[in-house]
């Protein structure tokens, strides 16, 4: 993830690249980039943009199966290559076996490489929500790739929360849903007030100026490396890697001297735009096979609260994997590392029959 990647660097850095190596993460084809502009799209605000740059990257031969997968906040199609997730899933004989299937990795609108505030309009970009970023995806893959059915819609974090959107929102496109470190209800708690703090950090820093800033705030780090260290990396694991006062300042202050390449006005839209996030009232519509993924440390998706098993009761074929907390998880980061259920995934798979298109 761009922007808090080096919030993340140290538990997922260490951990993820430990587990990969351990599990034998293995290499899959080499990812092919593209970009296509999306005509005249219309924002949820009525907005329209003449031309909106969509960013995308591939893996494996488009003949395969198609698979769209969902990157997290802040982050870009990068996040799901690496040998802790890709390594660990587009394999020889992985669960999602790039010789078999077909996997498109988008750029999220406001992310990585397709139109985002930063490109120029600053903030007088449209203020997107989760909702046109859905359908950004949409007409990227039935308009410029020509797909009408996919095998499997799987997303991570906010691609876990679009993924819960595809499936009610388009229910016969998929085979499959997987949607990960996520819930489908209302945005709220302290997920919701943590965001709203990185928000208020950023607009009321006097250096952001509207949005027409001439260099970096820096609230956008330290507000962003506040919100990774209280919504991911997992009690265990946080008590693993800083048990001293004197180990928990080093690492802080590694997060916050490490390079930040976000910039304030993205960042600050790709955190407002889970403002209005609630798939629950459409739930019912979902159709595909659903299996929810979450760590049992996940910060932002606590289990105990009990909401994720009750809104599951309402989807007609979904089931949850809930992955143990351990010194090994890292909270919310836990589904970045795939060897936690790589085999639960390949399991899941091989039970969904194929939809008549």
């Amino acid at each position: 993830m761009q922007g808090l990647r080096a919030v993340m660097r140290l538990v997922l850095g260490v951990l993820g690249t430990a587990l990969a190596l351990a599990s034998g993460a293995a290499e899959f084809p080499a990812p092919k980039q593209g970009s296509w502009i999306a005509k005249d799209f219309k924002f949820h605000t009525g907005e329209v943009m003449p031309e909106l740059k969509l960013a995308y990257t591939t893996v494996g031969d488009p003949k395969g199966e198609p698979v769209l997968m969902l990157h997290g906040t802040t982050g870009s199609a990068a996040s799901m290559l690496t040998p802790a997730f890709g390594g660990e899933l587009y394999g020889a004989g992985q669960p999602l076996d790039a010789t078999k299937y077909f996997i498109i990795i988008p750029d999220a609108l406001g992310h990585g490489q397709s139109s985002k505030p930063s490109d120029g309009l600053r903030a007088k970009f449209p203020r997107y929500n989760y909702d046109d970023m859905v359908s950004a995806h949409y007409r990227l893959l039935t308009e410029h790739l020509g797909i009408k059915h996919v095998r499997l819609v799987m997303g991570n974090s906010m691609g876990g929360m679009h993924a819960w959107i595809w499936g009610a929102t388009h229910p016969g496109f998929m085979d499959a849903l997987v949607p990960m470190a996520s819930q489908p209800s209302e945005m709220s708690s302290r997920n919701w007030m943590m965001r709203r703090l990185i928000l208020d950090s950023i607009r009321n820093d006097p250096d952001y100026n509207g949005g027409n800033y001439t260099a970096q705030p820096k609230s956008v780090q330290f507000a962003s490396v506040f919100y990774g260290l209280g919504t991911s990396g997992g009690n265990l694991a946080l008590q693993k890697v800083a048990p001293t006062r004197d180990a928990a300042d080093k690492l802080l202050d590694a997060r916050l001297k490490a390079p930040f390449r976000g910039d304030a006005n993205d960042v600050l839209y790709q955190w407002d735009s889970s403002r209005d996030y609630n798939p629950s009232p459409k739930l019912e519509r979902i159709e595909a096979a659903l299996l929810a993924i979450n760590a049992a440390d996940d910060e932002r998706n606590p289990p105990e609260t009990g909401i994720l098993e009750r809104e599951l009761k309402r989807v007609k074929n979904g089931k949850l994997f809930l992955i143990p907390a351990s010194e090994n998880t890292a909270g919310h980061g836990t589904t970045g590392s795939a060897h936690h259920y790589a085999q639960a995934l390949r399991d899941f798979l091989q039970s969904v029959p194929k939809r008549a298109m």
